[in-house]
């Protein structure tokens, strides 16, 4: 498996069997699982290409899912069943919970929209479980009794984690809480989670919600007749549906006489692929103690017998919670692959961003560069005061005359020319680098606007753009060209002094004339193209003809032709340099942000050997018991209101009274198996122990 760039190698005794199976499927299924956690730590998606908002989303879905669930259920497969109650705001989480219990654990009411901690139930007894960072390890543990108790210090039981050192797994310093209430009205082995409100005014609340019901072995979700059909829950229902979570509803507040509701909301969820769900109808308890149909705040005992009684029996048999447990787990796995495989596909298309704004800014910055070339080729530069001030440098007639003459008379001529006219060189000079310079400028500015509006009708690249000034060249840059051109001119001379010291006695007689020589290379080179020979080429009345003879009569044809071809090269040289620097304002928005190595294969090939390892731990299953469940021996605790639970041969039905008005005496009657949830799940048989 390919590792990133900067991922360290491991010891040179652990590279022969990094990723080889080790022979335990479930040993090997952990370290699939952590090299796919690895891989979705490093993936970075900052460009705004189709869809990478969701990508990022679904990315810390998928890390908290293995940090908050999937790793510790792995490592501690005996851990309690978590069941997460969950739901809208209003709809009854907290009182259903306190009312299980018989006492108020969870504040419910006006609380709720408020940013809290959510509360975890469990049995004194299964404290150590949760104390420590072994699951949702992002949140820090506080410890209260009640519900109106402190809620200050660390939880009893196994020592508690610092709360402001990271958790293991790269996780930040937690900076949100989760209470911890022992009660011994729960059986062992099952701890109630209340959740946030779904859809909480508080942008944390629901974030945190949604990270809560990622960590739940089981979803119990609360609704009510008036909102079971809003929009928030069905869209996190839909998404267990798809990973295959573990999901119970509860229809809480059902008015005498709005039974068809539970009907409704039961199509609902075969429409969403949730028809095996057991479905629990808690009537509104009208008439009891207090106006809203409460006793001291909890709900009648018949009230919540159904939900009481399936919940002890689950928490009373360890065969079904391991059923649970394990369908749960499965989907959860077999949906990070999936959502690793498109995560994959959404860092492929990040790097495709990348390279295409990459490739914008290459490609019109060179094209600049290549505009400097040809302006500085075909004689455009040779005009205007360029012109006039070589033409009082070598002069219009006796200069010209010279050269007619023949190559002994030019080299008498260069010496009284050079000699007599000091001045002049440095005019001719002058002119050439502002001539220069206004090339470069133009082009570059060219470059950057051009640059500019391929960026802006690029979504990823516009959005790089905010707060930017790059649709014009950078304030530095005439100061940057204009260092650049002297360079350049100093490059030209160097080439001349170096061409002169090869001919002793031309430099000795030219000791005052090697700028003048210089100011004619530089004259060649925008009036021609790489010295070429011949009386043809000539620019502005034989410009390139008089500086070409003139250096040919010191050098000669051949070195003239190579000192211009390297003077071209190094003056090339120059401008991709101011190009570059141009163009790094650019790529250097995308170099921060690390998506050139954005791809999308090593996730990928972590995503297949998930799957790979997923596969043959579940081949390696041992067979489940055949009957089904493990019976109930009635040595566990029920929970506040549950009626007498199956008769040991029986495993615990689907759905115990999915339409209103089931009382707690049908509840507690034996009765033939549904078919549904629980029967798919146990698998049913026939009286030869078979499967149906």
């Amino acid at each position: 498996m390919t590792e990133p760039d900067d991922a360290p190698l491991p010891p040179d005794g652990e590279r022969s069997t990094a990723g080889v199976p080790s022979g335990d499927p479930a040993a090997d299924l952990v370290d699939a699982l952590d090299a796919l956690r690895a891989r979705l730590a490093v993936l970075r998606l900052p460009l705004e290409t189709p869809g990478a908002g969701a990508a990022r989303t679904d990315r810390t879905r998928a890390v908290d899912q293995l940090d908050d669930y999937l790793l510790p259920r792995l490592r501690a497969a005996r851990a309690p069943l978590l069941v997460v109650v969950g739901g809208s705001t209003g709809a009854g989480k907290s009182t259903l919970v306190n009312s299980l219990l018989g006492e108020h654990v969870s504040a419910p009411g006006v609380l709720r929209p408020t940013t809290r901690a959510p509360v975890l139930v469990h049995h004194p007894l299964d404290a150590r479980w949760f104390t420590t960072d072994r699951v949702l390890p992002g949140l820090a543990r506080v410890s209260g009794g009640a519900a109106g108790g402190a809620m200050g210090g660390a939880t009893g039981g196994a020592p508690a984690p610092d709360a402001a050192a990271p958790a293991t797994g790269a996780k930040a310093p937690p900076t949100r809480s989760l209470r911890l209430v022992a009660s011994d009205a729960l059986p062992q082995g099952l701890a109630l989670l209340d959740a946030p409100d779904i859809d909480s005014v508080e942008t944390a609340n629901r974030e945190l919600a949604a990270q809560l019901l990622g960590a739940a072995d089981l979803w119990l979700f609360v609704t009510t007749a008036a909102r079971y059909a809003d929009a928030v829950p069905w869209g996190l229902l839909q998404q267990a549906a798809a990973r295959h979570a573990q999901v119970a509803l509860v229809l809480d507040r059902v008015d005498p006489g709005a039974e068809a509701v539970a009907e409704d909301l039961r199509r609902m969820t075969h429409e969403h692929g949730l028809g095996d769900a057991p479905l629990f109808v808690i009537p509104e308890a009208a008439g009891a103690g207090e106006p809203d149909g409460l006793t001291d705040g909890l709900l009648p005992e018949e009230a919540v017998a159904e939900v009481s009684t399936w919940l002890s029996g689950l928490g009373g048999d360890p065969e079904a919670r391991a059923r649970v447990i394990a369908a749960t787990r499965d989907g959860v796995v077999d949906d990070l692959v999936r959502r690793a495989v498109h995560l994959a596909d959404a860092a492929d298309a990040q790097e495709a961003s990348d390279a295409r704004l990459r490739e914008a800014v290459e490609r019109h910055h060179a094209d600049a560069v290549r505009q400097v070339e040809a302006a500085t080729s075909d004689g455009a530069l040779m005009r205007g005061e360029v012109l006039a001030r070589w033409q009082d440098f070598v002069g219009t007639s006796e200069f010209f005359r010279a050269v007619e003459k023949g190559v002994g008379r030019v080299r008498d001529a260069v010496v009284g020319f050079f000699r007599g006219r000091p001045d002049a060189g440095p005019q001719v000079e002058q002119a050439l680098a502002h001539g220069l310079e206004s090339v470069m400028l133009d082009a570059a500015e060219q470059a950057a606007e051009r640059t500019y509006e391929a960026w802006r009708g690029d979504a990823a690249g516009a959005a790089l753009l905010d707060g930017l000034e790059l649709s014009r060249a950078s304030g530095r840059l005439r100061a940057e060209v204009a260092e650049q051109v002297r360079a350049w001119q100093g490059d030209v001379l160097g080439l001349v002094r170096e061409q002169g010291a090869d001919r002793r006695g031309t430099a000795r007689a030219l000791s005052l004339g090697v700028n003048a020589l210089g100011v004619s290379l530089m004259v060649l080179v925008f009036a021609s193209t790489a010295g070429l020979t011949g009386a043809e080429v000539g620019i502005a009345g034989g410009t390139a003809i008089v500086a070409q003879k003139l250096l040919e009569a010191v050098f000669g044809d051949e070195a003239v032709r190579k000192l211009a071809g390297q003077a071209k090269q190094r003056l090339t040289a120059r401008a991709r340099s101011v190009m570059a620097g141009q163009a790094a304002r650019y790529t250097a928005q995308l170099d921060a942000l690390g998506t050139e190595q954005a791809g999308g294969a090593g996730l990928r090939e972590a995503a297949r050997r998930v799957e790979a390892a997923a596969r043959a731990e579940r081949a390696g299953r041992a067979e489940p018991v055949p009957g089904g469940t493990r019976p109930w021996t009635g040595t566990g605790r029920l929970l506040r209101g549950a009626g007498t639970l199956r008769e040991p041969s029986r495993p615990v039905p689907a759905v115990l009274g999915t339409g209103a008005g089931a009382t707690a005496a049908e509840t507690a009657a034996p009765q033939e198996e549904r078919p549904g949830f629980w029967s798919r799940l146990f698998g049913r048989r026939d009286e030869r122990g078979d499967r149906a």
